[in-house]
């Protein structure tokens, strides 16, 4: 069992900076792959991230503007968003799995979200 608990949301005006991160508790973390994904209102929840080991899967949406990293010491996972835009506003939820997929339903763990608002 794992658990994640998301943190570092906020409101933040467009062209701006947000780091988010996700403490994950329970069974060893570091074997699992991380994965970050979103959810605008109306929208269905959409791939942002993911890592394993080394390396790093991003949607075309973010590549280049955000990067996802971790702490193994900590249990932590980051999403670092540079460069947001109004499209990137939703809420923003860390998710655990075995698999490295772009499909949330691979990922057998979830946080609670926290949310993004980018003013234009």
């Amino acid at each position: 069992q794992v658990q994640l608990v998301e943190s570092g949301g906020g409101l933040v005006q467009t062209g701006d900076s947000l780091r988010v991160s996700c403490a994950a508790s329970g069974r060893t973390f570091s074997t699992y792959v991380m994965g970050w994904f979103r959810q605008a209102p109306g929208k269905e929840r959409a791939f942002v991230a993911a890592m394993s080991g080394g390396t790093a899967l991003y949607a075309d949406s973010v590549k280049g503007r955000f990067t996802i990293t971790s702490d193994n010491a900590k249990n932590t996972v980051y999403l670092q968003m540079n460069s947001l835009k109004p499209e990137d506003a939703a809420s923003y939820y860390c998710a655990a799995g075995r698999v490295m997929s772009l499909i949330s339903g691979r990922y057998d763990y979830w946080g609670q979200g926290t949310q993004v608002t980018v003013s234009s």
